[in-house]
């Protein structure tokens, strides 16, 4: 079995991107790339680190059926982040960039954990740079470590 050695964090609207209307292009392309992600993550050749404001927002999910296939997605994750004091200086320090609070902290947790990857569809987090992880869309994610499929 392959180890995993690259750690990805998935945010909420990567988690929620499936969902969205597929009729655009972009939209259909991310789920797909998404998806495939997942099935990385199922074949352990990537490690899926989760975090107590995934499970919070999940939670807050309206829709049942997609609130309980995140949640039990989220089993496969090898690492869990909850809160701490230095993941709240985190979070004040990358408010002060300009992301709002929430992916403020799913960044914080993916930093804190060492990810090697944050995978988010979202375009205003996509724009924000940091030293510490690499911000991708799902798609360029699959061009980039596309090799992990043999």
């Amino acid at each position: 079995m392959p180890n995993a050695t690259i750690k990805v964090y998935l945010d909420n609207c990567c988690f929620n991107r499936p969902y969205d209307n597929q009729s655009q292009l972009r939209i259909e392309l991310e789920t797909k790339a998404k998806l495939h992600i997942q099935r990385l993550i199922v074949e352990k050749k990537l490690a899926l680190v989760s975090s107590v404001v995934l499970r919070f927002e999940n939670n807050d999910n309206p829709y049942p059926i997609r609130k309980r296939v995140i949640k039990d997605f989220l089993q496969h994750a090898t690492e869990f982040v909850d809160n701490s004091e230095e993941i709240e200086n985190m979070v004040e320090e990358i408010e002060k960039k300009g992301i709002k609070s929430k992916d403020a902290t799913h960044l914080a947790c993916a930093i804190y954990a060492k990810c090697d990857y944050f995978i988010t569809t979202d375009d205003r987090v996509l724009k924000h740079q940091d030293e510490r992880i690499r911000i991708i869309d799902p798609i360029d994610f699959i061009k980039i470590q596309g090799g992990l499929d043999k």
